[in-house]
């Protein structure tokens, strides 16, 4: 797919409500690694970029809108707007699909309407956005896509013992293990501190009233840190 000449993106910039002082900086983050013949053409670093851009505008976003939520709360929330389906809602709402560079095999299979490469140019104009006008701007970027979400009721949260247990499996992972690292308190109110911990990856920890408790927040910790959504369809 031909690249589109710099004039022709300025709708896009209409669209995010942000005009580039780099032009190119735009281009490419909408250059897909097929239309490239060379990978540091692509958009993937700009995306490696706009991921931690994304991370952080969203996470200070949700610390003003929840004030009294805690940090299990707010991890959850964020891992479930940063995922890569939420990228790519805003993506579609921003209508990049037309200005997306691919070359030919992956345009000819639709390339250009698939949520991974959505989501992926959500989060690569959102790091040329932090290069081209610094975070200010890429956070006001962040907050009229991504700000929308942030209360609208989304489907129901599986239970996150369940959830990680169900990642672990479809990656062909042993079953989660659960170790105690601590009990503190009196025996009529123990705080209990747990790890989870899934082959290959680092344990994560959570403490609670119970044995059961420290490990749900464990398992909720692990999915924040892994940007696994713990988010399931309701049955019908």
């Amino acid at each position: 797919m031909r690249a589109k000449a710099l004039t022709e993106l300025a709708p896009l910039e209409g669209r995010i409500g942000y005009a580039f002082a780099d032009n190119g900086l735009l281009r490419q983050a909408l250059t897909h690694v097929s239309a490239c013949t060379n990978r540091a053409e692509s958009y993937q670093r700009l995306e490696f970029l706009g991921d931690r851009v994304l991370g952080l505008a969203v996470a200070s976003m949700l610390y003003e809108t929840f004030p009294d939520a805690a940090e299990g709360e707010l991890s959850r929330r964020l891992a479930e707007l940063v995922r890569r389906e939420t990228c790519a809602e805003v993506a579609v709402d921003w209508g990049v699909a037309p200005f997306i560079r691919l070359g030919d095999g992956e345009a000819q299979s639709g390339g250009a309407n698939k949520a991974a490469i959505l989501g992926d140019v959500c989060e690569s104009i959102i790091g040329a956005v932090f290069l081209d006008g610094g975070y200010a701007a890429a956070s006001r970027l962040v907050r009229s896509g991504f700000g929308p979400r942030i209360t609208q009721a989304r489907t129901a949260a599986r239970d996150p013992k369940s959830a990680l247990q169900e990642w672990a499996q479809g990656l062909g992972l042993p079953t989660p293990a659960y170790k105690v690292e601590q009990r503190s308190g009196p025996d009529h109110q123990p705080l209990f501190r747990i790890s989870a911990a899934v082959e290959g990856f680092a344990p994560a920890e959570g403490e609670g009233a119970s044995k059961r408790l420290a490990e749900q927040a464990a398992a909720e910790a692990f999915l924040a840190r892994e940007k696994i959504s713990p988010v399931g369809r309701e049955s019908s």
